[in-house]
Formats: structure tokens, C-alpha cells, sequence
């Protein structure tokens, strides 16, 4: 198993265990998919990733994180979304989307505004915030809204959206699904006892937390079919007092895959704005391995790791050595869309036959010249030398 062999999932084969992890870009109006998401994309499939996975889409509209997030709540989001998964499947890779509900983290600014909880003075701003569901009240940190604890009536609404957004999905062409239950939104505040507080059927016991992603997951897979690869992102430890830790994560990994999940992609913290507690994972070069690895050897389920991986022989170590079965580079990603190809080449593949032939064509002739250059002691400064 290395960097470059295909990974079967159902009935989809991704050429290569490479995926971009969903960035949200903050960049839709009415939760419209654009030219932007056109080009920001499909780049990265030119790029030779085996999996684009689109960002945290909302399946409703009171689910956005901010006004300008991208949605598939309504039919008339279906056609941009198309566009996007024509274009990654047209330049070989496999198109995906993460499905998402931000629950009590919603209704803040975009991140270059510091992710501030809106408040009534930016309706002057076309920016009013709406009101939050969740399943307790309790607002996700200080200054943030008290989001309204979610009726049984509203569960039920709430799983209906979820597979009619995995349908629209569907009809927009996307062959991978990502469900979106880390970082303290709507799914992730169900499992954790820092934020759901009920004593009915959704909360109290670790099972009764459960019961909501759980109901979402089959609702999803009733709606994307058996041969479709279901991914969940999971803050594998909450990094606050009272939270979930690992030894929690892998028992809700082994339910989660039990219910029909397929991959779980590893991510960490979230479920609180307070950022005080010593319990927080700490940034590091791929700083959420261990836990890919820990559920990949204890639970029958595939892992993707992300978070720190920026280089090709540390992304391939970690698939040769069994950390995780995918490799999820987001910001690595925006910095050079090209990662994957660059990859191949600083792992011995010189022979340029991934990229596209438009580009592979020109850049093959281009990449024997340049070695034979460097081989002659010539640089590009050579020529003022003399």
C-alpha cells in the first residue's frame, strides 16, 4: 500500500489515497456554488488529487456557519454543484462534498473578521443573524447565541434535510459524501456531554447521544445508495474538561461504522470557542495520526488523516506505515494546488504521465532539460556570473 495505489471504497475507486479536505471559503451567495468554486476545485483536480472534497455545505439554512456559505438546502443550488463535480470528474478525480449543520457554532462572520458572533448591528450590513438549534441551550462559548434546545419534531425535520441535501448531492453528480460531525457543529454537539445536556431519548447515555448521527447517517445512506463511499469527520477528542476523548471516539467509531460510514476522517476539538482549557490539541506535523491509527487498528473502518501534512515523503510514510488509509491536505492544498503531482516527482516519478497531457506534454520536455542543466553545474543566475 503506498501514497499512489487506488483506494476502493464501494463501488468508487479513487486513483490515489491523496484528498483535499473541505476548506470552507465563505464565498457563496444564497448558498449558490460559482465560478469561484469552478476554478478554486477544479484546480486541485488538475492537480492529480484522488479526492476533492468540497467544503462544509449547509443542509439548511439556519445550519450556515455564515451568510456567505455554500448550500445545498434548495434544488436551485443543485446546478452550480454540478458544474463543480463535472469539472473534477472530467480531470480524473473523484468529486466529493461535505454535508454540514453548524448547530450552535452558526450565525458569525467569515474568519477574516475574526469568526465574530453576529449581532443585531450587522443587519445594517445585510448580515442579521438567525436564530441557533441545538440540543441543549448553551451557547458554544462567551458572547456567542443561546441556540433553542431542539424539539423531537425538530430531530425529525432536522434528518429529513439532511437526506434531501445527500440527494441533491447526488443529483449534482458527487460520488463521495462526507458528513460534517467534528468542530462543534450540529452533529458533534449531540455526541458530546459538553454540549447536550438532554435527559430524553437524544441525550443522558452515550447511546442516547449517539441516536441523532445516527439517524442522519442511515437517512443519508437511504438517500446516496449502497455503492456511494460515506465519510464522517469526527473531532476524535474535544480538548475540554468533561469532553470526549479517544477511548469514547473508537466506541463511536465502531458505531458509526456499523450504521453504513465507511471512512473516518480524524480531526480534533471544537465542541467550544473557549480556548483556556489545557486539554486542547496542540498544532503539529500530522498531529492527528495517532488517533487515525488507533481507530484504523481497532475498529473494522477505514481512516483518513489531516492536519499538518505538508510533505511527500511524510504523507507516504504515513499510508506505508498504517497511520491511515487517506491523506487529507487542506492549506498545503491552497499553497500549491499541484501538491500531488509535486509529489510524485519528489518520490521518484519523473515521468509526468499523471498530469493531464496538456500540461504533462510540455512539462516532461521541460523537467529533462532543467535536470540536464543542473547536471552541467548551470543555474539560473549562471549567466551573470560571467
Amino acid at each position: 500500500m503506498t501514497l499512489f495505489s487506488p483506494l476502493a471504497v464501494r463501488d468508487v475507486a479513487l486513483p490515489n489515497r491523496v484528498g483535499v479536505s473541505p476548506m470552507c471559503m465563505y464565498s457563496s451567495t444564497g448558498g449558490v456554488a460559482g465560478d469561484f468554486h469552478v476554478a478554486h476545485l477544479g484546480r486541485f483536480a488538475l492537480g492529480g488529487a484522488g479526492v476533492v472534497i468540497a467544503e462544509a455545505t449547509a443542509v439548511h439554512p439556519q445550519g450556515r456557519i455564515s451568510h456567505f456559505d455554500s448550500g445545498l438546502w434548495s434544488d436551485e443550488q443543485v446546478e452550480g454543484w454540478r458544474r463543480v463535480a463535472s469539472l473534477v470528474s472530467a480531470s480524473g478525480s473523484v468529486p466529493g462534498i461535505q454535508l454540514s449543520h453548524a448547530g450552535r457554532r452558526g450565525a458569525v462572520r467569515e474568519p477574516w473578521y475574526a469568526g465574530a458572533p453576529l449581532v443585531d448591528a450587522d443587519a445594517a450590513a445585510g448580515q442579521a443573524p438567525w436564530p441557533l438549534s441545538a440540543p441543549s441551550a448553551i451557547a458554544a462559548g462567551p458572547g456567542h447565541q443561546i441556540p433553542a434546545a431542539m424539539s423531537i419534531a425538530d430531530i425529525a425535520r432536522s434528518v429529513q434535510d439532511w437526506h434531501d441535501a445527500a440527494a441533491r448531492a447526488m443529483a449534482a453528480g458527487f460520488r463521495f459524501i462526507e458528513l460534517h460531525g467534528a468542530h462543534g457543529y450540529l452533529l458533534h454537539s449531540f455526541l458530546s456531554p459538553v454540549s447536550n445536556h438532554r435527559t430524553d431519548a437524544y441525550g443522558g447515555t452515550a447511546e442516547r447521544r449517539l441516536r441523532y448521527p445516527l439517524e442522519v447517517i442511515a437517512a443519508v445512506r437511504d438517500a446516496i445508495g449502497h455503492g456511494v463511499p460515506l465519510s464522517y469527520r469526527i473531532s476524535t477528542v474535544d480538548g475540554a474538561d468533561g469532553g470526549l476523548d479517544v477511548d469514547d471516539t473508537v466506541q463511536v467509531a465502531r458505531a458509526l461504522a456499523a450504521a453504513g460510514v465507511d471512512i473516518i476522517d480524524t480531526s480534533s476539538g471544537g465542541i467550544t470557542t473557549d480556548r483556556s482549557s489545557d486539554t486542547r490539541i496542540r498544532r503539529g506535523f500530522a498531529f492527528h495520526a495517532d488517533f487515525s491509527r488507533r481507530i484504523r487498528h481497532e475498529v473494522e473502518v477505514l481512516t483518513a488523516t489531516v492536519g499538518f501534512v505538508v510533505d511527500p515523503e511524510q504523507a507516504a510514510m504515513l499510508i506505508e506505515r498504517g497511520d491511515a488509509d487517506l491523506v487529507l491536505l487542506g492549506r498545503q492544498m491552497l499553497d500549491d494546488p499541484n501538491w500531488t503531482h509535486h509529489a510524485r516527482l519528489a518520490l521518484g516519478d519523473t515521468s509526468h504521465e499523471s498530469w493531464d497531457v496538456r500540461f504533462g506534454s510540455a512539462l516532461g520536455p521541460r523537467h529533462r532539460t532543467l535536470t540536464r542543466l543542473q547536471e552541467a553545474g548551470e543555474t539560473p543566475l549562471s549567466r551573470f556570473r560571467n
